[in-house]
């Protein structure tokens, strides 16, 4: 049984970080596609970054050099790096997960999902 669990959200201010964990069982994470998403109320479901098998990574436009996705394979923890952090980054933040051999940001590739971690930015 597969089941994903982030933690690392919170409240900061403009200009703040914040560091995503998303631990798992049931997905070997050297084996499958990673990916972090958000939603924001009123607003559809939109890919931030994947890191594939392989530790090549694809972010979204909006969050380039700005954070940075990264896996752990033996602790089997996928983290996002936040920094910079806008008022617009608010919104629920997700792990998800898929073993096919493509790995974009894309939400509707990926099979499995966490319950999320709110992130709250303030100006």
């Amino acid at each position: 049984q597969v089941q994903l669990v982030e933690s690392g959200g919170g409240a900061v201010q403009a200009g703040g970080s914040l560091r995503l964990s998303c631990a798992a069982s049931g997905v070997t994470y050297s084996t499958y596609c990673m990916g972090w998403f958000r939603q924001a109320p009123g607003k559809e479901r939109e890919g931030v970054a994947s890191i594939a098998s392989d530790g090549s990574t694809s972010y979204a436009d909006s969050v380039k050099g700005r954070f940075t996705i990264s896996k752990d394979n033996a602790k089997n923890t996928l983290y996002l790096q936040m920094n910079s952090l806008k008022p617009e980054d608010t919104a629920m933040y997700y792990c998800a997960a898929h073993w096919a051999s493509w790995c974009y940001p894309r939400p509707r590739d990926f099979v499995y999902w966490g319950q999320g971690t709110q992130v709250t930015v303030s100006s």
